[in-house]
């Protein structure tokens, strides 16, 4: 079922969406990784709007290591969570001078050793700067995916594993990039537009969600 559902759905998704594309301004792997972590539970074009300033004031790891909490802060205080974020943003920054000599690791298995780094986010940077296949489960992955009928599952991990078994492993970036496009469109979580969805008719939850 999920290949011909793959192959179904693929070609319409890509047609309607723009190109691949980062929803998260940067120049480098550094400020990908950063923006990402702060882009938890918050929108992109929030961090988009703080980013900037903070990369100028911090423009490599050793510099964002070596500022103090306070001053960091400074420039996030607009986003949620910001005290834990600066924190973590500060401890990525410290591993990365420390034990990667001022590089964001190229490898999924060691960019998760970077404090406040796990799966997802380790995801997002190895698709979008390293351009490594891979599937980055956020909230709209998991929510759009489940519907579609890839799985009945609700922790990340075990969504990413399942969909890597499923999806071509050519299209683990777009495909996954396409369904949060998509769960931001169409296929909301709560009052999804199934009557104007563009895959309704290959959707096993249409009008059920």
């Amino acid at each position: 079922m999920t290949a011909p559902l793959v192959d179904s759905i693929y070609p319409i998704l890509a047609d309607y969406y723009p190109p691949d594309q980062a929803f998260l301004t940067h120049r480098n792997a550094y400020e990908l990784l950063i923006a990402v972590i702060l882009s938890a539970q918050c929108t992109d074009n929030r961090i988009n709007q703080v980013t900037p300033a903070l990369f100028e004031a911090y423009p490599t790891p050793e510099a964002l290591a070596n500022a103090s909490l306070d001053a960091i802060k400074v420039y996030i205080q607009s986003i949620n969570f910001f005290n834990n974020k600066a924190k973590h943003i500060q401890a990525a920054a410290h591993s990365i001078v420390s034990n990667f000599g001022g590089q964001v690791p190229d490898t999924l298995d060691a960019m998760v050793q970077l404090p406040g780094v796990g799966r997802k986010t380790a995801n997002v940077v190895m698709s979008q700067w390293f351009k490594q296949p891979g599937i980055a489960v956020d909230t709209h992955v998991a929510r759009v995916s489940r519907r579609l009928g890839f799985h009945g599952d609700t922790d990340p991990v075990r969504i990413e594993h399942r969909l890597k078994a499923d999806w071509p492993k050519a299209l683990w970036s777009h495909l996954s990039t396409l369904l949060i496009f998509h769960g931001r469109t169409f296929c909301m979580a709560r009052r999804p537009a199934c009557e104007t969805c563009i895959i309704a008719q290959q959707c096993p939850s249409e009008l059920t969600c």
